[in-house]
């Protein structure tokens, strides 16, 4: 499923559990890590001195490299001080080195990034060419990576069916169930006698959207399917869904419903990667570049 994982850190718990996460897919599935520490540029400024600025970085590097040895793998470790900026980094030290998937932490340089999604996990899930694995310090890792059932939420669109395409291959690989749902998004009803009307819409469109999923995943062998059309906000369905049915990971598309999607990190995969406790596999859609 995946031969070279990349991940970056910044020595925070939610990179630990990140490394973590990483060092168990990559006994699963044979392949190599790439720790890499790229430090904010803010980091060098106001260090005391260079050398105190090296320890720090070499600190950091060392702090993850020793969970990822720790977990019977023996990482490629290493610091790249560049002046660009550190997503830019990070994601041109995956195309070059053959990443195909990158585990890193929601949040780390600062107290505020505990409740907002961080500037560079952000950044990277709209920007990097491969599925990026998100987890937060208390996400709940399965041993082993061994996710045996899997979310995917799903409206029809490209960017859902190229999420759903990588949730059906890791589904076949961990020989685990998909659960695929449709959220109907009741904050879009009005109310009164329209709202039954715009719901039965809403549902009638989502049944859609699942049977085209699942043309999709009857290529993959083994693979069981559940369906499912829900209601309420999205993000708060598909939070609640994972937690009722214990799913082990959530695999979506980072756009899907507007134009705007293609630009910015939509608010629904946002707000899922940020509060679900457990991993979110992000997949950038195909025209969202």
């Amino acid at each position: 499923m995946y031969e070279r994982i990349l991940v970056p850190t910044d020595g925070s718990d939610a990179a630990l559990v990140a490394a973590e996460c990483a060092t168990a897919l990559a006994r699963r599935f044979g392949a190599a890590v790439d720790v890499v520490h790229v430090p904010d540029r803010r980091e060098r400024v106001f260090a005391p001195s260079e050398a105190e600025a090296d320890a720090a970085a070499e600190a950091v590097l060392t702090a993850t490299r020793d969970v990822v040895t720790a977990g019977g793998i023996e990482p490629n470790a290493v610091i790249i001080d560049e002046p660009d900026q550190v997503h830019e980094v990070l994601c041109r030290y995956a195309d070059e080195h053959g990443v195909d998937c990158i585990v890193m932490g929601t949040h780390g340089r600062t107290g505020f990034d505990r409740y907002v999604l961080g500037s560079v996990t952000e950044r990277m899930i709209r920007a990097a060419s491969v599925p990026v694995l998100t987890v937060h310090e208390d996400t709940k890792v399965p041993d082993g990576a061994n996710f045996e059932r899997l979310l995917v939420p799903t409206d029809g669109s490209e960017c859902a069916i190229q999420a759903t395409e990588h949730a059906t291959d890791l589904a076949e690989a961990v020989e685990g169930d998909l659960h695929a749902i449709n959220v109907v998004d009741t904050t879009v009803a009005p109310g009164g006698v329209e709202s039954g009307f715009i719901t039965g819409e809403l549902e009638a469109a989502g049944e859609q959207a699942l049977e085209t999923m699942q043309n999709h995943v009857q290529a993959g062998d083994g693979v069981t399917v559940h369906t499912s059309v829900v209601h309420g906000p999205p993000y708060r369905a598909i939070i609640d869904y994972a937690e009722e049915h214990d799913v082990d990971c959530i695999v979506m598309g980072t756009h899907g419903r507007t134009g705007l999607d293609r630009y910015l990190l939509g608010s629904v995969t946002e707000r899922v990667v940020r509060l679900a406790e457990v991993p979110v596999i992000s997949v950038r859609g195909p025209d969202s570049s």
